[in-house]
């Protein structure tokens, strides 16, 4: 696992053995943030990145000089890791929290350009991450919603729904405000 581009370009990410998340793959990262570049000035966003796991899209939106990320994961030994990554990195704009998802997004009073959302495909419920987003109006005007999932999940007919993007055994389902 790497950070792709911007001022970590190249940077290897090596999470201790103790982390069980899933990262969202090198080929799959790269594609995604190939798609965002075309349609956001990545200097300029706020991003939200839920279910956080080792941090990686994180970094990713802060080497690329995000204006602020805020990620949000649970889970104490990863939350922790994001933390001490964020310092050896230098990422002054991002913001690890504590704290379950779904309960966030139903507390938080702020908005973003870039929702990432990558709970555990086995997760039950995460869809509700979706209509959660939009309901509780956590896109800014034009704002994206990337919820990565597995096959099984089919949102071509949610109202906001954009595109899904398939790399592998990833899928990345797009929402638009």
């Amino acid at each position: 696992m790497r950070i792709i581009s911007g001022s970590q370009k190249g940077r290897v990410i090596v999470p201790p053995r103790n982390l069980r998340a899933r990262p969202t793959t090198d080929f799959a990262k790269e594609n995604l943030f190939n798609v965002l570049g075309n349609h956001f000035d990545l200097e300029e966003v706020d991003v939200l990145d839920l279910f956080a796991g080792t941090g990686s899209i994180s970094y990713e939106f802060a080497s690329r000089g995000a204006r602020s990320v805020t990620a949000v994961e649970i889970n104490a030994v990863h939350y922790n890791y994001i933390r001490k990554m964020a310092a050896e990195f230098g990422f002054d704009d991002l913001y690890p929290v504590k704290a379950n998802a779904f309960l966030y997004i139903k507390s938080t009073g702020k908005t973003y350009d870039i929702i990432f959302s990558d709970a555990p495909y086995d997760l039950e419920g995460t869809e509700r991450i979706v209509d959660e987003v939009f309901e509780r109006n956590l896109l800014r005007d034009g704002g994206w919603l990337v919820f990565e999932h597995s096959k099984n999940l089919n949102f071509s007919d949610h109202p906001n729904f954009v595109q899904t993007r398939c790399y592998g055994s990833v899928n990345f389902s797009i929402f638009k405000k």
